[in-house]
């Protein structure tokens, strides 16, 4: 049940996303915003924060209105992605864009003339290229968010979000979201005598998630985590590790081993990343290994399983990435890898057990889905009832052989039933969609 008055686009928007009942914590969001104050949000990963400055953002928006509204600053490509995910997804009047650093800004600027957003979601660095080639009419922007202020801060953003704010003269309401408190908020932001909504103490996860200590005979925890993974019955995991060199030197093994995975950090280029998360989220991989980088900001529904191939660096480290699990009202499990060597740390000495491994393991079921890679995309003007209708049409597909369908600018990835694969290739092969031919193929 919602217990705080909505109008009817805020009500039409969380209708599209199936939510009917609002957190306290958005609530409370919401409730502050109307009261004409910036608002400084500090609730942990996957409470729900997006939405809590979504729907105040959308309050502010005015019909009629030409150009941009409303700026969202954020840290990372994925987290524009996803904001704008769920902003096309409530289907509201306005119309939403992301920009950000890894494709051509001109097309960029060729999609705002189209587009001709009232919302536009962004990294700070490409914010900049495009309000210094004037590129969007910052005027009548009058609402500012920086969503996961803290993570801004930590990727050294401070010196270009300055001077995005600078470019913005009408701004008149400021949300900040962060993960974790800040001594001070940097005069740059221009936020003045803030509510802050502290939701930091309330661990919402802590009921959810049961911790357990997985031991390691050897320093090497290649063969325990191998063990770990197929002592599993189900569900997603996603695999931590503090550097980039023990992603790719732990999915090496995996992949020996000849399980289905995923790598993900920030040493790997974007649309290879973008690929590794698509095919995790859909359901044609059930394993990620992945730096912090995955720690935050991602849209990664239904992980059930968190596990610590190194320890975090620190509490905070620990919250983050165990918040990928036990997201809304599910629950799951966290899993530190230890060798004779390493202690449990001391914020978690309550409430942890010990995890004991099987003797004799069989291998985990391959994942139900797979993925596809079409050659062509929305500048094709393909979409995804294209799409769908042909693999239904040509590929002999049911609707429950066709999962989740992501299009871009000029390739998509539809996730399609694993055992459906081979007799599907051989039916298109050959064939066209709306009469183009392209490429489809399983993706790397």
């Amino acid at each position: 049940m919602i217990n705080i008055s909505l109008n009817e686009y805020q009500s039409a928007a969380l209708s599209k996303l199936a939510i009917d009942t609002l957190t306290p914590m958005q609530e409370a969001a919401l409730s502050a915003a109307r009261e004409k104050n910036d608002v400084i949000l500090l609730s942990p990963t996957g409470t729900g924060k997006t939405l809590a400055f979504l729907l105040p953002l959308i309050e502010r928006l005015q019909l009629g209105v030409e150009g941009v509204q409303a700026l969202v600053i954020v840290p990372s490509r994925e987290l524009a992605l996803q904001i704008d995910s769920v902003l096309k997804t409530m289907a509201l009047p306005w119309k939403a864009m992301s920009v950000y650093g890894g494709r051509a800004a001109m097309d960029e600027h060729r999609s705002m003339k189209g587009v001709n957003p009232s919302i536009i979601i962004g990294t700070p660095g490409r914010l900049n290229d495009h309000l210094e080639k004037a590129n969007f009419d910052a005027h009548n922007i009058g609402t500012l968010v920086i969503d996961e202020f803290d993570k801004c801060l930590e990727f050294g953003f401070q010196g270009e979000m300055q001077q995005v704010i600078e470019k913005l003269p009408a701004v008149r309401r400021r949300y900040l979201t962060s993960a974790t408190d800040m001594d001070e908020i940097p005069a740059f932001t221009g936020v003045r005598c803030p509510v802050k909504l502290d939701y930091l103490s309330v661990n919402v996860t802590e009921e959810r998630v049961s911790t357990y200590i997985v031991h390691s005979e050897s320093k090497d925890k290649l063969h325990t985590l191998y063990k770990l993974l197929c002592s599993f019955t189900g569900g997603q995991s996603i695999v931590f590790c503090n550097h980039r060199e023990s992603v790719d030197r732990v999915g090496a093994y995996l992949r020996e081993q000849k399980l289905f995975f995923e790598s993900y950090h920030g040493g790997m280029e974007q649309d290879v990343r973008e690929r590794a998360l698509y095919k995790f989220r859909c359901g044609s991989s059930n394993v990620l290994i992945s730096t912090d980088l995955a720690a935050r900001g991602l849209d990664i529904p239904e992980v059930q399983h968190i596990i610590h191939y190194h320890l975090p660096g620190s509490e905070d480290a620990y919250i983050h990435r165990t918040g990928r699990t036990a997201r809304w009202n599910a629950v799951g499990s966290s899993y530190l890898i230890l060798h004779s060597e390493e202690r449990v740390p001391e914020y978690l000495t309550a409430g942890v057990e010990d995890y004991i491994l099987p003797e004799r393991v069989g291998r985990p079921q391959p994942p139900l889905w797979s993925t596809l890679y079409i050659g062509k995309g929305k500048k094709d003007k393909i979409n995804k009832v294209d799409i769908a209708g042909f693999l239904y049409k040509k590929g002999g597909l049911t609707r429950e052989d066709v999962g989740n369908i992501d299009v871009h600018d000029y390739y998509a990835y539809v996730a399609v039933s694993r055992a459906k694969v081979r007799q599907l290739l051989t039916l298109i092969s050959g064939e066209k969609i709306k009469g183009m031919k392209t490429r489809i193929e399983v993706a790397k």
